[in-house]
């Protein structure tokens, strides 16, 4: 039997308004993917001044990163590249750091390191700070203001992400339905071409993502998308891998789909089509939980704590969002385009609906305890604050799906009126069916308004006979025949949707599965936004690492600060150069060095130094270094009570009358 999309009520469109501006704020409101692993620490620490040029630059990570011999750049002031491009891997067990070497005699001034990398998760992450040598300069070095993932082909391929995420639910899902809940859904066009097009659209996006995977993890430009030695180096890598693998488990899938709605659906023989079902759902089974462990091994599952188990768990979380969320759209086309479909089998879905609803529970526990962490990380980290609202989406789904299978059990208990609608089905002409009070106003209006034409009337109603000869064929005018179809299409479309509708259990169940729908669909994008999000326990450990990190002036080095000063009187101008080792709270041995402006010690009357923490209100703290030699001057057991952001004043007098301070704030922890 021919079928029509009804047209939707306006409580329906307000629903799917609603739906779409809830998901438009959602990804307008979504920060740039942060990733995985995080930047820990560095050596030379962002804006420190060291005296003389450090023979590397260090980067240290929380998670592993996959480097590129360009990953780390070090410029000049004048955007020159400082740095030899040898990337060192200085890794040692769960510590992750690379550094790449400076080159000799760099001169004084202010040095930008912009680093760039992928996670292990696949998510790329970069970064920028700088440090200077001597005394801070001017820098024509511009730091990048688009984060890595971001622009145009940020959004492109987040698209994708989320393309591919529904339209692999929709296949799982709707070939899952068909198998387990409606066989009979196999030979139904609108199912047929759901599903068709779920493989399509998950096909294109996986190729989409494999050509932006280049500019999407280096430069931001669209046009590399189409950089063939790109592209080769995005499949040596383990998410290139992954998408391939994707494609090629997507060739499997076509053979699955053309089975099922080929062979499958064409097999009358109960035996022969039993034992075809077992073998696809066998099969769809392993070719499923292939291409959903193509997520598993290229993202988070694949790094952190228990990869082992994670990835596993990931799998099943994927297959139980496609047999619930996938199963419900088709079961809403079936609803709308193919109303015969059985009770049966809405009961049926009802059951593996729930079953997939246990699963998804039991693996989003496991997965919110891997990723969370904590329970400060819940409500003080974007992953924490986005898994929140994917809980209270959820809880909504939840309660609309108790709703539909409160609709689904009263349909599994035929009234009547219901064994009459069913008789008819099968063919039973004469049969009558009570018009539902629910019956809508406008429907009515529609078949009066279709049999309004006296003529017309006439004309279809002997068209519609058994074995009559239709009135588009028998009349001669073309026009004429041509509205006459039309009045014939309106009647059969408005006694279809009175019959349709006049069920007010099936309505209801149609309104019930629609709002699902709508739901899942604001869920969806909710989840793909989470799985580019950096997991709140990494979030936490990577602050807290900073933090540690951050505190110290320069790790594993004594505090190199080097001051320029001018006292405005004869051989009044000169640099002071003061070292404190370790750099750390407690005691200290502090040196400092005054030298002319061509680099020869300046002997001075008289050098000052005072410590204060003013975030504590603490000093200033006195410290009188003794005279060593000329232009040395030290001072040992110097006390730095706590860590903090200590400024460190040093007072030159050059004569009797002719004396400048000058102060630089550093990190010490």
């Amino acid at each position: 039997m021919t079928t029509t999309a009804p047209r939707l009520g306006t409580a329906v469109a307000r629903l799917l308004i609603l739906a779409a501006a809830l998901l438009g704020t959602l990804l307008a409101g979504a920060a740039p993917a942060s990733a995985h692993a995080a930047l820990t620490g560095s050596d030379p620490r962002d804006g420190a001044v060291v005296a003389t040029a450090p023979k590397e630059v260090n980067l240290t990570f929380s998670e592993q990163v996959a480097m590129s011999a360009d990953s780390i750049r070090v410029l000049d002031p004048a955007g020159r590249r400082a740095d030899t491009g040898e990337m060192r891997d200085l890794c040692s067990g769960s510590v992750v750091r690379y550094g790449v070497g400076l080159r000799a005699g760099l001169p004084d001034g202010t040095y930008t390191v912009a680093w760039q990398t992928v996670s292990a998760d696949s998510h790329p992450i970069a970064g920028a700070f700088t440090f200077s040598i001597g005394a801070p300069s001017a820098t024509s070095v511009a730091l990048p203001e688009q984060n890595a993932g971001g622009g145009l082909v940020g959004a492109l391929y987040g698209i994708a992400r989320y393309l591919s995420y529904a339209s692999f639910a929709v296949l799982v899902g709707g070939g899952a339905f068909v198998l387990a809940c409606w066989p009979r859904g196999a030979g139904v066009r609108p199912v047929q071409r759901t599903v068709v097009r779920a493989w399509l659209t998950l096909t294109v996006a996986t190729l989409a993502m494999l050509l932006l995977r280049n500019p999407y993890t280096g430069s931001g430009e669209l046009s590399d998308a189409f950089d063939l030695a790109g592209l080769k180096a995005v499949l040596e890598t383990k998410t290139g891998a992954a998408l391939t693998s994707r494609l090629l488990l997507l060739g499997a899938a076509a053979l699955f789909v053309a089975v099922l709605f080929g062979s499958y659906a064409r097999r009358t023989d109960p035996k022969e089509r039993k034992d075809l079902a077992f073998g696809l759902g066998l099969g769809g089974t392993v070719v499923a939980a292939g291409i959903a462990g193509t997520w598993a091994l290229a993202e988070h599952a694949s790094t952190g704590i228990q990869p082992g188990i994670a990835m596993p768990v990931d799998i099943l979380h994927l297959l139980a969002v496609a047999a619930w969320l996938g199963g419900l759209t088709v079961l809403l086309v079936a609803l709308y385009r193919a109303p015969s479909v059985e009770r049966s089998a809405v009961e049926r879905f009802s059951k593996v609906a729930f079953g997939s609803v246990l699963v998804l529970a039991a693996t989003g526990l496991y997965q919110s305890w891997r990723q969370v962490g904590s329970w400060s990380a819940l409500t003080d980290t974007r992953y924490g604050q986005l898994l929140l609202v994917k809980i209270g989406l959820l809880a909504v789904l939840l309660g609309i799906a108790w709703v539909s299978r409160r609709w689904t059990q009263r349909l599994a208990d035929p009234t009547p009126t219901e064994a009459g609608d069913e008789a008819e089905e099968a063919g039973t002409a004469d049969g009558t069916r009570a018009e539902s009070e629910a019956e809508s106003e406008a429907e009515e209006q529609a078949e009066e308004q279709a049999e309004q034409s006296e003529e017309g009337m006439a004309l279809v109603g002997a068209a519609s006979e058994p074995g009559s000869e239709t009135a588009a064929e028998s009349h001669p005018d073309p026009e004429r025949a041509a509205q006459l179809a039309r009045q014939r299409a309106a009647v059969a479309t408005a006694r279809r949707k009175r019959e349709r509708d006049a069920d007010p259990e099936r309505a209801g169940l149609r309104r019930s599965v629609l709002t699902e729908a709508a739901v899942a669909v604001v869920l969806l994008a909710v989840t793909t936004v989470l799985t580019s999000t950096e997991p709140g326990r990494t979030e936490e450990e990577a602050g807290r690492t900073g933090s540690a990190a951050g505190s110290a002036a320069v790790p594993d080095r004594p505090v190199d600060i080097r001051l320029p000063f001018d006292t405005g009187g004869v051989d009044g101008k000169g640099v002071v150069r003061l070292s404190l080792d370790p750099g750390r709270t407690g005691a200290n041995a502090l040196h400092l060095f005054v030298e002319r402006p061509n680099g020869k010690p300046l002997d001075v009357p008289e050098v000052k130094v005072a410590l204060t923490l003013k975030a504590k209100d603490v000093g200033p703290l006195p410290v009188a270094p003794d005279r060593i030699q000329t232009g040395h001057w030290s001072a040992s057991g110097v006390q730095i009570p706590m860590p903090g952001e200590w400024t460190i004043q040093v007072t030159v007098r050059t004569s009797d009358i002719d004396q400048t301070t000058i102060d630089k704030n550093v990190k010490i922890g």
